[in-house]
């Protein structure tokens, strides 16, 4: 008995500095982890954003943008990258056919049909996520070969993901915490979802390099995550207290046994929402054409000194860039006139394409693209500003669900002007500052001269 207590404690003294090593191991692994996590979680709870339920809001919006990274990788190996360039835009140009041109005509009946589900905001952002974990799952049999059959499902993507984005503009009202203001509410929502796209994107190269499905296979995990964790959110998402249905025109309504009541529409609230969402309508624009056009221009005329592979990657990071410094600088601007933001935005980036379209290089071109990325989302904020200041609250979130859905038409007429384009830097950049400059003209004027007179502030009687 003797022996064998001497025998484990040997063991014991032995094991133990491997065991104390293994723990210290862990602990230097482990506390990066947990420091990201907690400083994350620590960003997206400040300011009564846990409290509110606007925290869960971003986490989701991050899983989402995560999801559509992959799915965006996965069609872009198929449809883009895996054939010459000629090939390319023909299947590109067919890709916009069967799946935008119909997204065209039914991106204006999402709002309003998801006006007639406000108790049901949750199993709705849900049910967008579900969709695409069956969709990511029907491609990843196509995408190998790039059969017709990816298109209808890329379709449904597309709308399943901008339903989404519509609910979640609705339900972002409902979790404002009372220290936060809503276009920082919409720059910390927006800003979670780009850094989620940054990290999708690179681990969605990863998994391509395992096989063309395999984007789409993490795309199916990330979909079903956001399923839970739409599910998840408050119970006052599903809340539709006060709220009515947006009309373009103001209309009378008389309640049982009252008088007649003129309730606003989004045309009788005074200029400033109509010439901001016009000037947006020309930044999206432009976003949209940049992302077709220079994709093959500089697949073909690549940048002085650098590949195809480089040339790309330089400008998107600058896009993707632009955009996110352009949400932390919404985060932190306190200016008092969005009008006087949006005009300045939208002039700033007439005047960069103008430049580029006159000394055309790789300086430029870069330059265009972080200016676009910078002014699309401080113009955006901005929008989201002057809805909130200028729209009445009981047509609010009807509001946010038609300017999403106008906007993202913009964004596929000017991708649609980008195929078509003859693939010349000069002649891309010179068209781009002509739908810049009638944005320019429609609604710069207005903008400065709402922004003198001050907000209407509009009441509903």
């Amino acid at each position: 008995m003797g022996a064998f207590r001497s025998a484990w404690s040997v063991r014991s003294a032995s094991g133990g500095p491997l065991r104390r090593t293994g723990r210290s191991v862990g602990r230097v692994v482990r506390i990066p982890v947990t420091a990201t996590a907690r400083g994350i979680r620590k960003a997206t709870h400040a300011h009564g954003a846990g409290e509110s339920g606007l925290a869960k809001l971003i986490e989701l919006h991050a899983v989402n943008s995560a999801g559509d990274m992959l799915i965006t990788i996965a069609l872009a190996s198929t449809v883009f990258f895996s054939v010459p360039t000629d090939q390319a835009r023909g299947r590109v140009a067919l890709y916009l056919a069967v799946t935008m041109a119909p997204f065209t005509l039914l991106a204006p009946v999402i709002g309003p049909l998801l006006d007639r589900v406000p108790h049901g905001r949750r199993a709705a952002m849900a049910s967008a996520m579900l969709t695409r974990v069956v969709l990511a799952l029907t491609m990843s049999g196509a995408v190998a070969t790039g059969g017709l059959e990816l298109y209808p499902a890329a379709l449904g993507v597309l709308v399943a993901s901008k339903a989404y984005g519509v609910v979640r503009s609705a339900v972002v009202p409902r979790l404002l915490p009372p220290r936060i203001s809503l276009v920082k509410a919409n720059s910390r929502v927006t800003l979670g979802g780009l850094l989620a796209t940054g990290l999708a994107a690179p681990l969605g190269g990863l998994l391509h390099q395992l096989g063309p499905p395999f984007p789409l296979y993490g795309a199916c995990l990330v979909f079903a995550f956001g399923t839970y964790l739409s599910l998840s959110l408050p119970h006052k998402v599903d809340s539709a207290k006060g709220e009515t249905r947006a009309r373009m025109t103001s209309h009378e309504h008389r309640p049982r046994g009252g008088k007649r009541i003129r309730k606003p529409g989004l045309r009788n609230v005074g200029p400033s929402v109509l010439h901001a969402l016009q000037a947006n309508a020309a930044l999206r624009m432009l976003s949209g054409f940049l992302t077709f056009f220079l994709a093959f221009l500089l697949r073909v005329h690549p940048l002085d000194g650098l590949s195809p592979a480089l040339s790309l990657g330089l400008a998107a990071v600058a896009a993707g860039g632009g955009n996110a410094l352009g949400t932390a600088i919404g985060a932190l601007l306190r200016s008092r006139g969005p009008e006087k933001t949006i005009a300045l935005v939208l002039i700033v980036t007439l005047g960069t394409t103008i430049a580029t379209a006159v000394l055309y290089g790789w300086f430029f071109v870069v330059l265009v693209a972080a200016v676009a990325g910078i002014s699309q989302a401080l113009g955006k904020q901005s929008l989201d500003s002057l809805i909130q200041r200028d729209v009445p609250e009981e047509v609010r979130t009807s509001a946010f669900a038609r300017s999403e859905t106008a906007l993202q038409m913009a964004w596929v007429v000017g991708g649609g002007i980008g195929i078509l384009l003859p693939l010349n830097g000069v002649l891309g950049m010179s068209v781009a500052a002509a739908f810049l400059t009638l944005g320019v003209a429609t609604a710069v004027r207005g903008l400065l001269t709402a922004a003198r007179r001050g907000s209407p502030h509009p009441r509903v009687a």
